[in-house]
Parts: C-alpha cells; structure tokens; sequence
C-alpha cells in the first residue's frame, strides 16, 4: 500500500499517513466533477456567493484547528499558520462580492446592432500546489476560479495531505455540492490521467521551475490552458534616502516569515553603498531578535524549513557562497530542519546565493555604486516575480519601479499577494495572473456574441 505521510518538520515525529488513490477512485472523481459542473455551473452569481461566504465562516470558526494542522505538517509558527487562514477567509469574501460584476457580460463597439463579450465558466480546473501555504495558495486560485462556475480538482504536495482534505471538508460543510471541490491523492505519474479528462480544461501550478515545465509540457500536450507561479528571487532595492529602520524591518519580516519559504520574500538585498552601513546594522539588530525554535510554542517567531532535505539544499547554496566570497554576518548552522536566520554579506553574480532561489531563511546583501547599477543586478535574474524599492522619493521609487522586470515592485513597503491586485510573474518566474480581476478572467471562456437585427 502506497501511502504519503505528514512529518512534523520540528522533532521529525509523524503526524499522519494517507493511503494513495486508486484508477477506480480517480475515475469516480471525475465522474462526479463532471456531474457537479452542469449543476455549478448554471447556479446563479449569489448562490455561488453564499457557498464562499459561508466557507469564509468556517474558515474563522475552526481556525484553530486549521493552524494546528499547518504548524504540524509544514512547521510555520500558529501565529503565521492563523494569519493563513484569515487571509484564505477575507479572499473568499472578496471574490463573493465582486466575481459577479467582474464577471458582467461587456459591451463593445464592434459594427453591429449589437456585440459583446460574455465571460463563462470552462469546466474543471486542476490545481498543483505546494506545500508553504498549504491554505492560501489553494484559496488563492480556487476563490475566483468557482465563483466563475469552475469546478476544480487539488492535487496537493504530500506533505500537507491533512491541510488538503480539511480544506475539501470545509467546501462540503459550506454547502457545495459532492465534486465542486475535490482533493486527489495521487502521486506525479497519476497527473495525466486527470490532465486528460474531457471535464478538466485548465492547470494552474504553484511551484518549482522544473515542476511548472513539466506540468505545463503535458498540458500543452492534452490542449489544456495554463497558469504557472513558479519561483522568484526578490530584489529589495535600498536607496540612501530611505527610512533605515522601516526598510531593514521589512527586510527581515519579508526574508524571514514562513521560515523564508516563500517565492516572494526579499532575498537579496540590493543597498546603494552610501546606505550600505547603517542598512546591514539595522538588519542585523532586526535578525539578532528572531527567536527559532518549536513553532507550537507561544513567542516563537520562526520554525522549521519543512523538509529535511530542503534545509540541506540550502546548507549547500550558503557554503558555496562562501568559498566564492561571500561573507557570513548571523547564522549559518543547521540541525535537521532547523535552520539558523542567515545573513550573508558581499554576495555577487556567479554565487549561488546571488544566482539561485534560497527557499529559507538566508538574506543576501549586495553593494552597488548607484541606482543604474541597483536596476540592472535586480534584473539579472531569470526569475521576475516580485521586487520592493526604499526611497521617499516617491516618483523616483515608481520611475525605478517601471525598470523591474517583475510582475510586481512594491515601494516602501512589504511584497505580497491581496485579493484585489492580480498576482504572478513573468521570465522562469511563470505566466498568467491570479487574483484581482486579471485572475478570474484566466479560467473563463471569453465569448464574442455579435447581433445585426
């Protein structure tokens, strides 16, 4: 019997087994997706609504139990894990109150007597996503995606199965309907089977690079739309006029949350060398008052990297940073998945510290002469996900900001996704958007209607 198991990241003490679906499961599964959709489907804009609000109540009534299932399987502290939940909650009351005129059939001009653009649900979405917010990335998608009459299947990481089938739980207790919402426990070679199925038109993936170029091979494959959110390297540009202390917290805040497993979190600190002094001493402060340890426990603010190996990865990424030249300022050592808040100073291009992904908490702070300077090392990366720019200068903060290739630079403030901005990368960072208006026209048929009387 094939089964995945939940590992509590901090002691590696065993939370949970669950055994693997079967093709006879898989089949029923999709049998009553495309059952559910016909129904879903033609329910009308307030009757979807009232599912979401009421999932948005649950969401907050056992938001306890949410958190402590988070914390167990990926190891974020409760405080992070219940902030999860209410962002998952807020999202879902978002999109219940605007999917229906964002979704208001659009009249245009096109020569006739009459001609529009009517914006209608596809079928059933499959959903590939990662374990690091094992709650909001899966609201994240799924909030606009059935407020538009999708249904979908998740396909979760296995690590977090638990959070999976409570989310599931949590849409049956709302009120939808068998097959609106379904969890899939399968491993990667069962993906294409649903990949496949008539009733699943689209995949949105959350993740690694290579996991989004393979996911969207098989897609392209079977004809299948696509939305990929893959991996990010953050630049956080610091100019000398900035508010030290407001830019360094955020850093360290940005850097290090969720255990720096997040694809948005500033991971490398880009500081003009007029800043450069009293930037890493703010940061350094900030970071010499994290306190890690057992993410259970109250006044914790950082846990566990969520795996074992992920942790060692990193391990690998930081000692060859060093032998290249980089400079250890805090941290660096590592016991199982716990892993030391890190900073690194003197970090240059050909390290993989400048070069890579870090997924955990290790910052990287890099010199430049001038602002020129500080947009061309922010865009030298293949990701372009994220970005944040440190001025009070505002006008110069958006001038530089037009300079990023990211999909998005936030100015004097934290990077982060909301429900009314629309979310996503550009480069190996990914395509498509989620969120805000842009995220729920991704998986709608947009259709011309045109009338000559």
């Amino acid at each position: 019997m094939s089964v995945f198991k939940s590992i509590f990241p901090y002691d590696q003490s065993l939370v949970d087994e669950f055994e693997l679906m079967d093709d006879a499961e898989l089949d029923d599964r999709i049998n009553k997706s495309e059952k559910a959709y016909k129904h879903w489907s033609n329910l009308s804009f307030a009757a979807r609504a009232d599912v979401l609000k009421k999932v948005a109540q649950i969401l907050r009534k056992d938001v306890d139990e949410f958190a402590d299932t988070i914390t167990h399987e990926m190891g974020k502290v409760l405080a992070e894990a219940k902030a999860e939940v209410e962002k998952c909650a807020v999202t879902c009351e978002y999109f219940a109150e605007h999917g229906e005129a964002f979704l208001q059939d659009e009249i245009v001009d096109g020569g006739y007597y009459k001609s529009l653009i009517a914006y209608q649900p596809i079928g059933a979405v499959l959903a590939i996503m990662p374990w690091n917010f094992p709650f909001w990335q899966v609201f994240r998608y799924a909030a606009p995606t059935l407020m538009a009459g999708n249904v979908t299947f998740l396909k979760h990481a296995p690590n977090v199965t638990g959070c999976a089938l409570a989310i599931e739980r949590v849409f049956l207790e709302a009120g939808a309907e068998e097959g609106v919402f379904q969890t899939l426990i399968i491993d990667t070679p069962e993906v294409e089977k649903i990949i496949a199925a008539d009733i699943v038109q689209a995949v949105t993936l959350t993740g690694s690079e290579g996991a989004g170029s393979a996911v969207a091979s098989l897609a392209g494959k079977h004809i299948k739309k696509q939305v990929m959110e893959l991996g990010g390297s953050d630049a956080l540009i610091v100019l000398p006029d900035a508010d030290m202390k407001q830019a360094a917290a955020t850093a360290v805040q940005s850097r290090m949350q969720n255990a720096g497993q997040s694809c948005i979190a500033a991971k490398r600190f880009i500081v003009l060398k007029d800043a450069l002094g009293d930037f890493v001493t703010e940061v350094e402060a900030q970071i010499k008052k994290l306190r890690q340890g057992n993410p259970l426990q109250q006044g914790i603010t950082t846990g566990p990297m969520a795996r074992f190996d992920l942790a060692q990865q990193l391990q690998k990424q930081m000692q060859a940073s060093l032998t290249k030249g980089a400079v250890l300022s805090i941290g660096g050592e590592v016991n199982g998945c716990n892993y030391q808040p890190t900073l690194l100073l003197k970090v240059r291009e050909g390290m993989p510290a400048f070069d890579e992904e870090t997924f955990g908490p290790m910052a990287s702070v890099i010199s430049v002469a001038d602002e020129a300077e500080a947009v061309a090392v922010a865009n030298e990366s293949r990701y372009g996900l994220g970005g944040s720019i440190w001025t009070k200068d505002i006008d110069k903060g958006i001038a530089l900001a037009r300079k990023i290739t990211t999909g998005a630079v936030f100015i004097n403030t934290l990077v982060k996704s909301d429900a009314r901005l629309p979310f996503g990368g550009i480069k190996k960072s990914g395509y498509g958007r989620e969120l805000g208006k842009l995220g729920i026209h991704e998986f709608v048929n947009a259709k011309t209607i045109a009338v000559n009387r």
